[in-house]
């Protein structure tokens, strides 16, 4: 029996030793750290030897640069994207365009030369380059006018780029480490960095820290591995460009007056009749007239004049309203863009304008860049002849948010949000500007825009909305008299709604159809100027001359002064 137990015995005693050699070796494998290295044209990317690899602060990014006899080019997105959007870049024209405070910058593809208003200048490398869609600048130029500094580090080409300048935390290591793809052992090594080697870091876990390397890696070391962490503060000689305004020591006062043929222009004396208080008037005088450029004008000489005597500045208003023109193409020309301007600012001196004022309205996306382009063009050679530049802006919404507000804060003198069109013309029937449409508007600019840079756009026309029996709805925009009288020839009441902030009637008409009338007068605008006040704006402004009435201008002057 005992014979026949010895060689069961032995065969438990094989199993658990072949076990525990298992789990042992499991053990062993499970804590012990691999060698597998990735290799680093695999984790940076890198396919040749003219493209390099761009940590732009702490991030690797999938775009890649160029690197051509020597010079370090970025892609024209990642400059945009990340580093200056000031950049703009003219496919049709083969053009890359820049503009300061008080210069407008011309540079073309494929050369070294550029022009500085006008004014040539060249460079010993080649500053745009362009490889089928791809545009890159050369870092060096971008470098001249944005506050960044880069580091070329070659086997592979990799740029690391520091952009962002302030607090950053940094430690020295302790002890000698592999710096890992990811946090763990198992994880392939990407780099080594000795004791004493100085990392950036970005995020503390349990017991590994990703870290940034001085040679661009961006990886994990293990916390026991790692020293204290410290801050240091991180800066460089820089001249950030400083866009002047031409910000007035009094609250704007301003009213649009809708000029529509050259016999508007005499009625001028009679218009301003009843008001108070104005102190800026803008005449709906240019509008873009065809896709390169031109401008249609009813600018007046005696117009001028007569409102300089009766103390108004004059800022002349420029338009995008005509159908038969696409804003996008216009702005999208850097040839187009400078027609327009220019016609603007010749007519400004000839005419001795006190300002511009931009209303380019129902924009699309695809509209966007050249917008701001043509805004910022446009600010240089007013800021050089003294004008005044004002644009028009609908109420921020997520849907406009194309409009570059930050920016628009920061070159032009005044941002005029048109608080209205919250109900219009094929919309459903509603308020034309209830006041926290007006208010969220106001609160919303004021999140990019300085305050005394703000200018609360207010209606003096209301719309009466006609609904029929089968639903349909119409509306028309009538001004505050023609509004009244509306209620009144249907013996109607209009009663004040705290939704609103305005009157509100309504009442059938001779033909059965329901009319709704959200009113504007006396107390609605109020209710809108006071924010003015509220909010330390730069003032008021009023769409449009002709449709308020005379106890107005009191409010406004009471609000606006």
């Amino acid at each position: 029996m005992k014979k026949k137990l010895v060689p069961i015995l032995a065969a438990v005693i094989l199993i658990v030793i072949v076990a525990a050699i298992g789990i042992i070796t499991s053990i062993v494998e499970k804590y012990t750290p691999t060698d597998e290295k990735m290799a680093p044209n695999d984790y940076f990317g890198v396919a040749s030897d003219e493209q390099a690899a761009l940590i732009l602060q702490n991030q690797l990014v999938e775009d890649k640069g160029l690197i051509k006899d020597g010079v370090v080019y970025l892609g024209y997105n990642v400059v945009k994207n990340y580093l200056n959007r000031r950049f703009y870049w003219d496919s049709g024209a083969n053009l890359m365009v820049y503009t300061t405070p008080t210069d407008i910058i011309n540079i073309p593809a494929g050369g070294k030369n550029y022009t500085v208003s006008g004014n040539s200048n060249t460079e010993t490398y080649e500053i745009i380059k362009v490889s089928g869609t791809d545009v890159y600048i050369a870092a060096d130029f971008v470098q001249k006018y944005t506050n960044m500094e880069y580091e070329l580090i070659p086997d592979p080409n990799h740029v690391l780029i520091t952009y962002q300048w302030g607090d950053v935390t940094r430690a020295d290591m302790k002890k000698a480490d592999s710096v890992r793809y990811q946090g763990g052992i198992k994880s392939p090594i990407l780099t080594s960095v000795a004791k004493g080697d100085t990392v950036t870091v970005l995020e503390t876990m349990e017991d590994w820290t990703k870290v940034l390397t001085s040679d661009g890696y961006i990886g994990y070391v293990r916390n026991k591995k790692l020293g204290e962490a410290r801050t240091e503060t991180t800066s460089r000689a820089f001249e950030e460009p400083v866009y002047t305004s031409a910000k007035k020591d009094y609250k704007i006062n301003m009213v649009w007056h809708q000029i529509t043929n050259d016999e508007s222009n005499y009625n001028l004396l009679y218009d301003l009749q009843d008001t108070k208080g104005l102190n800026t008037i803008s005449p709906t005088w240019f509008s873009i007239a065809s896709n390169d450029g031109d401008v249609a004008s009813f600018v007046n000489s005696s117009y001028v004049d007569t409102a300089h005597a009766q103390n108004l500045e004059v800022w002349a208003l420029v338009d995008n309203f005509n159908e038969e023109v696409s804003t996008a193409t216009v702005l999208g020309s850097t040839a187009s863009r400078e027609k327009l301007s220019n016609q603007l600012i010749a007519s400004a001196i000839q005419y001795n304008l006190d300002g511009i004022n931009v209303d380019f309205e129902a924009l699309t996306e695809d509209s966007e860049e050249g917008y701001i382009q043509f805004i910022r063009e446009l600010s240089v050679k007013c800021r050089k002849n003294g004008l005044v530049l004002s644009v028009d802006v609908p109420v921020p919404q997520p849907y406009n948010n194309f409009y570059s507000m930050k920016e628009l804060g920061t070159i032009v003198d005044y941002v005029i949000i048109m608080g209205y069109d919250e109900h219009y013309n094929g919309s459903d029937p509603g308020s034309v500007a209830s006041l926290p449409f007006v208010r969220a508007g106001v609160e919303a600019a004021l999140k990019d825009v300085p305050s005394e840079k703000t200018i609360n756009a207010v209606p003096f026309y209301t719309r009466i909305w006609t609904i029929t029996p089968e639903g349909e709805v119409s509306s028309q925009a009538v001004g505050m008299d023609t509004a009244d009288q509306a209620l009144a020839d249907n013996a109607a009441e209009a009663n004040w709604s705290t939704d609103t902030s305005q009157d509100y009637g309504e009442y059938q008409d001779a033909d059965g159809n329901t009319c709704k009338i959200w009113l504007e007068n006396e107390k609605s605008i109020e209710e809108k100027a006071k924010l003015v006040k509220e909010f330390n704006l730069g003032g008021i402004a009023a769409w449009k001359l002709g449709f308020e009435r005379s106890d107005v201008w009191d409010i406004l002057l009471k609000y606006a002064s």
